[in-house]
């Protein structure tokens, strides 16, 4: 299975310890250079820059081949480089929790998950407790949750 990363996922889940997840979870993680252009901002919180001193092995850093998209400018570079490189490796999933760039993906025919479900599919295989990473994600990140996403994924944690 191919998956592309976006930066937000790879942040929130490197800050609640979770990163571990996605090699345990799908093949290839193929993740953009703006991606991690992203995660090195000076304002990024300490362990995704701790991280970032010592990637591991299973982060497969990646450039899009085709030039830039013009459709997606209104997006961030990493969202960018990730919509691109999702549809020229014919990736499985595409990790993006912004909500543009999701949309713009889905109108792409791309196959999305965000942050909560990669929480859900390692819950599903018991890998963790996904609603102990679903209070640590917003007790210990920016992660913003409305009260509508908040019960639509607590009763999904309730039904596993």
């Amino acid at each position: 299975m191919i998956v592309v990363a976006d930066t937000s996922p790879l942040n929130y889940l490197i800050q609640i310890d979770c990163d571990n997840l996605l090699p345990q979870l799908y093949h290839r993680i193929l993740v953009p250079f703006g991606v991690i252009q992203e995660l090195h901002h000076p304002a990024a919180p300490f362990a995704v820059r701790a991280w970032l001193t010592s990637v591991p092995p299973w982060i497969e850093p990646s450039l899009p081949v085709s030039p830039p998209d013009a459709a997606l400018a209104a997006l961030d570079l990493g969202e960018r480089e990730a919509i691109q490189l999702a549809e020229e490796q014919c990736a499985d999933l595409l990790l993006i929790d912004e909500r543009r760039g999701r949309h713009e993906s889905i109108r792409r025919g791309l196959k999305t998950t965000g942050t909560l479900g990669v929480l859900l599919s390692a819950g599903e295989l018991r890998m963790i407790d996904p609603a102990i990473a679903y209070r640590r994600l917003l007790a210990e990140t920016s992660f913003r949750s409305s009260p509508a996403l908040q019960a639509h994924f607590l009763n999904q944690v309730r039904s596993l």
